[in-house]
Formats: C-alpha cells, sequence, structure tokens
C-alpha cells in the first residue's frame, strides 16, 4: 500500500469513533529530569572534567525539565492523550503518586491500582546530540521498582488484567529481581483465565546480561507473549544469542543488523515481531514482513520515543488497521511527540493535522 493510500485511510480512521479498547501497563513510573545537551557525548565530557580540574563549578545555560518517565506511564499518557481506557498498575511512593495525579488531571485514569511504598524510582536523562539526531543516556536509581515482583499484585489487579483488551508489560531490567517472573506470572494468568493480547517491551535488557537467556526461555519462546515490541539494540541484543551467524554481519549498519535481527527472532519465537528504528519501523510474523519508512522531522527530544510508538501501535492493532497503516499510525503518533516543543503526546485531531501536512 502507497503512503498516498494510507494517509487516506489514516485521516479516514481518526474521524471515527474508535473501538471501545481497555489497557492495563505494567509496572514502573520515574520522575525523571531531563537535560538537554547542546554536545556530544566527548565534548561534554570534555566541559565535566575542566569543572571538576578547577575543583567544581557550573554549566550555566543547559536546558533541564521535570516529566513524567517510566514505559508503563509514558505509554498509558500517550494512549490516554488517544482516548484509550488505560490503567496503570505500577509502584511509587506518596510523592510520585501525587505526581502522577498532577501529570493526568486533565486526562483522568484509575489511579487505585497504584501501590505506594518505599523509593520513587529516579532517571536523569542526558540527551546529547549524535550526527542528526539525539542520543540519551539514563541515570537510574530503581527505587522500589527493583524489588516489584508478582507478590505486589493483588486479586483486584489480577481482575484488571484478566479483562483487558491489551496488557502491556515493560522494563524487565528496571523489575531488577523479579523481572522475569513478573511477566511469567502476568502472560500465563492472562492466556489461562483472561481474554485480549499480551504485549511486551523489555526495554533496554543489558543492565541484566546474565539473565537474558532465562527470560528468552521463560518467556519469549512461550506462547504467551502476543506481540514483542523492540527497538534496535534489544532486538540485536536477543537475536544474537539465537543464531551466531549474525556476527557475521556486524559489517552492516545499524538499522540493517537490527532487521537482520529482527528476522531471526521472528523464525525464533511465537511472537509478533514489531521493530521500531529512528529510520523504519516493520512487522514481522514467521516469513512475512513489512517495512515502513519514519517520517523526517525535526527531533526535539530522544527519551519517550519507543513508549509513544507503542501507544499508537496498540491503536492500531486494536482497530484492524492493515500492517503497513498500523505501522504508519505508530511512526506519526512517535513523529509528532518528538517534534513537539512542549513534549505533549497527540491527540487524534493533533495527529489528523499532522498527517494533512506532511509531504
Amino acid at each position: 500500500m502507497s503512503f498516498a493510500n494510507c494517509k487516506t485511510d489514516l485521516l479516514s480512521f481518526l474521524k471515527k469513533n474508535l473501538k471501545e479498547c481497555k489497557v492495563v501497563v505494567l509496572p514502573d513510573f520515574f520522575l525523571d529530569r531531563l537535560i538537554n545537551l547542546d554536545w556530544d557525548a566527548a565534548e561534554f565530557s570534555g566541559l565535566v572534567e575542566e569543572v571538576a580540574k578547577r575543583k567544581g563549578g557550573s554549566l550555566d545555560g543547559i536546558p533541564q525539565a521535570d516529566l513524567r518517565g517510566g514505559n508503563a506511564i509514558n505509554v498509558a499518557a500517550a494512549l490516554a492523550r488517544l482516548g484509550v481506557e488505560v490503567t496503570p498498575i505500577v509502584c511509587t511512593s506518596e510523592f510520585g503518586l501525587e505526581q502522577i495525579k498532577y501529570h493526568f488531571k486533565n486526562t483522568p485514569i484509575d489511579t487505585s491500582h497504584i501501590e505506594t511504598r518505599g523509593k520513587a524510582s529516579m532517571t536523569t536523562a542526558l540527551e546529547f546530540k549524535n550526527q542528526n539526531e539525539k542520543t540519551n543516556v539514563m541515570l537510574r536509581d530503581l527505587g522500589s521498582l527493583a524489588d516489584f515482583g508478582p507478590a505486589n499484585l493483588d486479586e483486584r489487579d489480577f481482575s484488571l488484567i484478566e479483562d483487558a483488551d491489551y496488557v502491556c508489560v515493560f522494563n524487565w531490567a528496571g523489575t531488577l529481581r523479579f523481572g522475569t517472573e513478573l511477566a511469567q506470572a502476568v502472560f500465563e494468568w492472562k492466556k489461562r483465565i483472561g481474554k485480549g493480547k499480551t504485549y511486551y517491551d523489555t526495554a533496554d535488557p543489558t543492565p541484566k546480561t546474565k539473565e537474558i537467556p532465562d527470560l528468552i526461555t521463560k518467556v519469549l519462546k512461550t506462547n504467551r507473549v502476543d506481540i514483542l515490541s523492540l527497538n534496535e539494540n534489544e532486538a540485536i541484543t536477543y537475536a544474537s544469542l539465537l543464531d551466531e551467524s549474525l556476527k557475521e554481519k556486524l559489517t552492516l549498519g545499524f538499522a540493517e543488523l537490527a532487521m537482520e535481527s529482527a528476522r531471526v527472532l521472528a523464525k525464533s519465537l511465537p511472537a509478533r515481531i514489531d521493530l521500531h528504528t529512528t529510520v523504519f519501523s516493520a512487522t514481522l510474523k514467521g516469513k512475512s514482513e513489512v517495512i515502513v519508512p519514519t517520517f523526517k522531522v525535526k527531533v526535539l527530544r530522544a527519551t519517550g520515543a519507543g513508549d509513544a510508538w507503542n501507544a499508537g501501535n496498540i491503536l492500531g492493532d486494536h482497530n484492524g488497521l492493515s500492517e503497513e497503516c498500523r505501522l504508519t499510525l505508530a511512526n506519526a503518533v512517535s513523529a509528532c511527540y518528538l517534534s513537539d516543543a512542549e513534549g505533549v503526546h497527540p491527540t487524534k485531531a493533533k495527529l489528523s493535522m499532522f498527517l494533512r501536512n506532511y509531504v
């Protein structure tokens, strides 16, 4: 399908009353500090070293913002802006709960499944210049998320999971001690008792490299995951453990290597593989694959692109869009967010305007 035809279909789709959709997201919320740097990593390191050599000092004029963070909460925010009913099951502190209520004050969500205990999760995200795009380095304090697991879910949580159209689990590495067990428990319950689909985006798994094979065996290779959402790094990390021949393809560009990795995953895992990169997105199931280029926009931030993409992907999937249109919708949601001066997720109306004006 051509972009013009897909654009026409999406504009028509966005005018309609969308199919009712209930989504549950787990398990993370972060208090984020975003630091936007006008240097690459090497330049910044040099400046920091100079300040340290003179026994400390300031680097002024650096834009910073305190934001809502965490994969689950960011996806929830993006979905809610699109009119989807979404409920988070996350852990945070009392202060964190008040922050969630503040961030969603204009988009009411059910906060009764948010567990308040211990320390809030926090991230300082450094966004560097990197050729024609932004690259982020996230400094994380996991707080109580590190110990979050199946034991933190009660009967009300499992009832909510059972009834949802999509149950989405994120941030495997952030759930430091029980990440694999949490995914197992939630997805097994959903498949055994509930209806709807399971959606998994582990985020960067490398902080728990030694545990990745166990995750692959106990979760990714099972029939409990319907949709596995990945970026370039995640696809390459998992596929390299399933197919040693990928080592012979390291001369490929990063995006091309990611696509080869996605093909390995599609052959090796039961889930549909949904890959999002900076230059294209793709969906693969068995031998079938569809690739759609991303939108060329002025990127104002790097953090949260995948979360916005996941929201558009879920919305398109639930409403039965074609593969091309689903990927285009997900790309558009991400592009709107990345290029928005205030970092606000798009509504359906804003998406329509974006698509109409894009040439």
